[in-house]
C-alpha cells in the first residue's frame, strides 16, 4: 500500500518545498520508489513536462514539482500539480487543470464555478501517483490552518483526506514567533488533520540547538505532537517558487561567492510587476564573480554590466510600466550585453500587435522597447512544450554551440521585421549585442551559460576569476537537511 507524507506549513515560505525536496531525494537515495505530489500550486514559475491526462502532450506544473521530481529521480508529469494557479495581476489567476489553461478566472469565481472540478482533477491525479509508486511526498501551500479556507483547500485539508496521509507541520523559526505559529496552527486546523499530524520540524536555525529545549518541551507537552526536527540554516540552492523569494529591490544575488566586487560582473534584472519564470536567472547567480540584481522599474542601469529581461505574465502592461518609470528609454540606450527571456523577448522588439492592455478593453498596437528588429502578434493559442534547439551562436551568446534544451510556455508569435542572427532556435534573434530567445531554462545550458558570462565579461573590459571546480548538488544538500536532522523513525517511509 502507498503511503503518503503530506509536508504542510504554518504560513507561506518556511522551508516546505526544501523539507519536500530533501525527502524525495533521501528516500530515493534509499531505494524507494518515490514521487512528489501538490494538489494545487499557485506560481507563475513553471515547468513543461509530459501530460499525464487529456489530449495534449505537454502541460504546465509549478517549478517545485519539478524540482522534486528531479530529486526523487522519475518523470516529472502534470500529475504531480494537477491544479495550478498563474496571477495575472489585479485578483486575476489563469488557471490550468492537468497542465493545461482552461480559464482566467478571479478568486471568487474560481472557489464557485471550478474548485469542484479541480478538486476532483487532485484526486484523480494523486490515485494514478500512488497506484504507480510506493511513496507519495505530498506538498502543501501556505498554512494548514486557515478557517476561511479549510472547507475548499485543496492543497492541504482535502490531500490529507483523499490521500490517507502522515502529516509533517513545518514552521520557520528565522521570521520569529514560531512556537506561537506551532501552537495557533495545531489550534486551528481540522481535527482530522491534527490526528493525522506525526510531528513538527522547525526550519532556518541559527545557533545552539539546546537553546529551544524549554520551548520544545513545553509545545509538546501543550499539544502533544513532537518535535521532530530542527533543520539549520542552510540553502541549498533550489530554484525558488515563487517572486516572494527574490530579493528586496535591488538586493543582489551571488555575492557570497568569495570573489571581490573589483573583479565581479553585474546583470541587471527588472522586477516586472508580473514577472515569471524568475527561476531563469538562478543559474547565473552561481556563476563565481556574478552578481544579478534585481532592480525596481524606477532604478537606473548605472554599474550594470549586462542585462537579462526575464518573463513576464502580462508582457504589454509589464512594458506599460516599464515605460512610465522610464526604464525602457534606460534599456534602449544600454550599450552592453541585453538578452530578453520569453515576455523579455517580446518587449525587446519593435511592436506587439493585438494587444490587450487591461482595464480598456482594447485590442491594438503598442510599441515595443525597439532593441531588437521583430514584432510579436498575440492570439489565444498557447505553447507548451519541452524543446530541444540548434545553436548557432550570435550576440550575447555567440561563443555557444551544439544544442541546448528547457521548455516553452508562451502566447504570441514574433518574427523578424529585418535580417536578424537566430542563436537559439527559428523563433530567436540577434543584433549587435542583444538578444532574444522563447527558452526558457536557458542559463540551465552550459554552453550557453559559459558564453553568455563570457561576453559580460569581455564587455566590462574584466578578468573572469578561475572558475569553480564544482558545486554540491541542491537535491543532495536539501537530502542531507532531512536526513542528519530529522527523526529517522518519521521520514523513513519506504
Amino acid at each position: 500500500m502507498t503511503r503518503t507524507i503530506l509536508v504542510a506549513g504554518t504560513a507561506s515560505h518556511v522551508g516546505k518545498s526544501t523539507v519536500a525536496a530533501g525527502l524525495c531525494r533521501h528516500l530515493a537515495d534509499r531505494g524507494v520508489d518515490v514521487a512528489p505530489f501538490k494538489g494545487q500550486n499557485m506560481s507563475n514559475n513553471a515547468r513543461a513536462v509530459l501530460a499525464a491526462d487529456g489530449d495534449a502532450e505537454w502541460g504546465e506544473i509549478g517549478v517545485s514539482q519539478y524540482v522534486q521530481a528531479r530529486a526523487a529521480r522519475v518523470t516529472p508529469t502534470t500529475d504531480t500539480n494537477p491544479v495550478l494557479l498563474k496571477p495575472r495581476g489585479d485578483g486575476e489567476s489563469q488557471l490550468v487543470v492537468h497542465g493545461e489553461a482552461v480559464d482566467d478566472v478571479e478568486a471568487g469565481d474560481y472557489y464557485e464555478t471550478h474548485w469542484e472540478r479541480a478538486r476532483d482533477a487532485a484526486a484523480d491525479a494523486y490515485r494514478r501517483l500512488a497506484a504507480a509508486h510506493d511513496v507519495v511526498v505530498a506538498e502543501g501551500a501556505g498554512s494548514v490552518a486557515e478557517p476561511n479556507l479549510r472547507h475548499r483547500d485543496i492543497a492541504n485539508v482535502e490531500t490529507a483526506r483523499f490521500a490517507d496521509a502522515d502529516v509533517l507541520l513545518v514552521a520557520d523559526i528565522e521570521r520569529g514567533g514560531a512556537f506561537a505559529s506551532i501552537v495557533g496552527t495545531l489550534e486551528l486546523a481540522p481535527d482530522d488533520v491534527v490526528e493525522r499530524m506525526v510531528g513538527v520540524v522547525i526550519t532556518k536555525f541559527r545557533g545552539d540547538r539546546s537553546l529551544l529545549d524549554p520551548a520544545i518541551e513545553t509545545v509538546e507537552d501543550r499539544t502533544g505532537v513532537p518535535v521532530v526536527g530542527v533543520l539549520p540554516y542552510d540553502d541549498p540552492g533550489l530554484p525558488a517558487e515563487d517572486s516572494v523569494s527574490l530579493p528586496d529591490d535591488e538586493g543582489v544575488r551571488g555575492d557570497d561567492d568569495g570573489v571581490p566586487d573589483g573583479r565581479a560582473v553585474t546583470v541587471g534584472v527588472p522586477r516586472l510587476p508580473r514577472v515569471s519564470n524568475a527561476t531563469d536567472l538562478e543559474p547565473l547567480a552561481r556563476v563565481p564573480g556574478v552578481r544579478v540584481a534585481y532592480l525596481p522599474p524606477s532604478a537606473s542601469l548605472d554599474g550594470v554590466d549586462a542585462v537579462v529581461v526575464p518573463g513576464t505574465k502580462n508582457t504589454v502592461d509589464d512594458l506599460l510600466a516599464l515605460r512610465e518609470t522610464g526604464f525602457d528609454a534606460a534599456l534602449a540606450a544600454f550599450d552592453g550585453p541585453v538578452v530578453g527571456i520569453c515576455g523579455g523577448y517580446q518587449l525587446l522588439g519593435e511592436r506587439i500587435e493585438n494587444a490587450h492592455v487591461e482595464g480598456t478593453g482594447d485590442r491594438r498596437v503598442v510599441d515595443g522597447i525597439g532593441r531588437l528588429p521583430v514584432a510579436t502578434t498575440f492570439s489565444a493559442d498557447k505553447r507548451v512544450e519541452a524543446v530541444t534547439r540548434a545553436v548557432s551562436g550570435a550576440g550575447p551568446l555567440s561563443g555557444a554551440s551544439g544544442t541546448v534544451s528547457g521548455y516553452e510556455i508562451h502566447m504570441g508569435d514574433t518574427h523578424a521585421l529585418a535580417p536578424v542572427d537566430r542563436p537559439v532556435g527559428p523563433e530567436s534573434a540577434a543584433v549587435g549585442d542583444v538578444a532574444g530567445t522563447y527558452l526558457h531554462g536557458l542559463f540551465e545550458n552550459r554552453t550557453m551559460r559559459e558564453a553568455f558570462v563570457e561576453a559580460v565579461y569581455d564587455a566590462a573590459g574584466r578578468t573572469r576569476p578561475e572558475r569553480d571546480g564544482g558545486r554540491r548538488s541542491p537535491y543532495d544538500a536539501a537530502a542531507a537537511l532531512v536526513r542528519d536532522h530529522v527523526d529517522a523513525s518519521v521520514i523513513d517511509l519506504g
